[in-house]
């Protein structure tokens, strides 16, 4: 008699595991009953998500707090850290849950996900990528809902430098970079890596900007609202921006956005309306400002507003 029950057990056990797996994919309606949301903001990653004086600041936090409000909900921020690949964050925090993150005293305990991840590259070309064999790679998320537009920038030690208008000055000059980084591999590569020699790396741009005010480099190369952060933090007019233009570089203006699971769409359509309301109203805009920062709208808002200015 085991010996029949057995394999009944077994799968009994199975989908008991399976089912504290996915419990804490959770959907619109348990969102709204259980009087919270869980928003997913990376850590130690200012202007966007960071701890200052011992609170939670950012423009992603700020975001979060106003997602939350806008339903009523107490905010619950889930802190990531970031893994070798956007593919792993959305694994690790959305969809699934870091195999690490388990609860000492009950290794059979529920995996702790967002329920919307902020600070999301938007790109239909990544979203629907494929593997080798035609399979959706991120098929268990979604992928929606810009609110901001993301650029490269320079900012450049004006006693070291007139301006900049060229990358070319940096085959003489030296610039800061994140090691591993889009400005990295650049720097490194273009113009027949004439500016290799001249490329420094740093583990962050806040200590690639402390490196250009000890006189290490004479700029600093990172994304637009960083450089936006650490010259407001600076509070010189030693340090200024130099003109946008990176030749050979591919891409250099993204969207940023949201993601949610696959299985929740309702939730992502719910958090989109805020944001949309927010970038419309002007909100979104002042939130940004009040850190200091350039404020650029996602491209599917400047076509739109092309479109109306054209019929008019």
């Amino acid at each position: 008699m085991l010996r029949n029950k057995l394999p009944n057990a077994l799968i009994s056990l199975v989908m008991g595991l399976l089912a504290c797996e996915q419990a804490f994919a959770r959907l619109y309606d348990d969102v709204m009953a259980s009087g919270y949301i869980r928003m997913g903001i990376y850590q130690d990653f200012p202007p966007y998500s960071f701890m200052q004086d011992g609170q939670p600041a950012g423009v992603d936090v700020e975001i979060a707090k106003r997602v939350a409000a806008a339903f009523d909900l107490e905010l619950q921020l889930h802190w990531i850290i970031p893994d070798e690949n956007l593919e792993d964050d959305l694994r690790n925090n959305v969809w699934k849950g870091h195999y690490l993150d388990k609860d000492e005293d009950n290794p059979l305990a529920m995996k702790k996900l967002a329920d919307v991840m902020l600070r999301v590259p938007y790109d239909k070309a990544y979203a629907y990528k494929q593997d080798s064999l035609g399979y959706l790679i991120n098929e268990h998320v979604v992928m929606k809902a810009p609110y901001q537009q993301e650029r490269w920038q320079v900012a450049y030690d004006s006693e070291r430098l007139d301006a900049v208008r060229t990358v070319a000055v940096f085959q003489y000059e030296p610039i800061g970079v994140e090691v591993d980084s889009v400005p990295a591999f650049y720097f490194t590569s273009a113009l027949q890596g004439r500016m290799r020699k001249m490329t420094r790396h740093y583990t962050h741009p806040r200590e690639a900007f402390a490196a250009m005010q000890d006189g290490e480099v004479a700029a600093v190369m990172a994304m637009q609202s960083e450089i936006d952060w650490l010259l407001a933090q600076a509070g010189s007019d030693q340090y200024r921006l130099a003109e946008n233009g990176f030749p050979t570089m591919g891409k250099q203006t993204w969207d940023i956005g949201i993601a949610i699971r696959q299985t929740d769409r309702q939730l992502g359509y719910a958090v989109e309306e805020v944001l949309d309301r927010m970038i419309r109203s002007g909100e979104m805009e002042q939130l940004f400002a009040d850190y200091g920062l350039r404020y650029t709208q996602p491209e599917f808002y400047q076509v739109a507003k092309e479109a109306l200015t054209e019929q008019h």
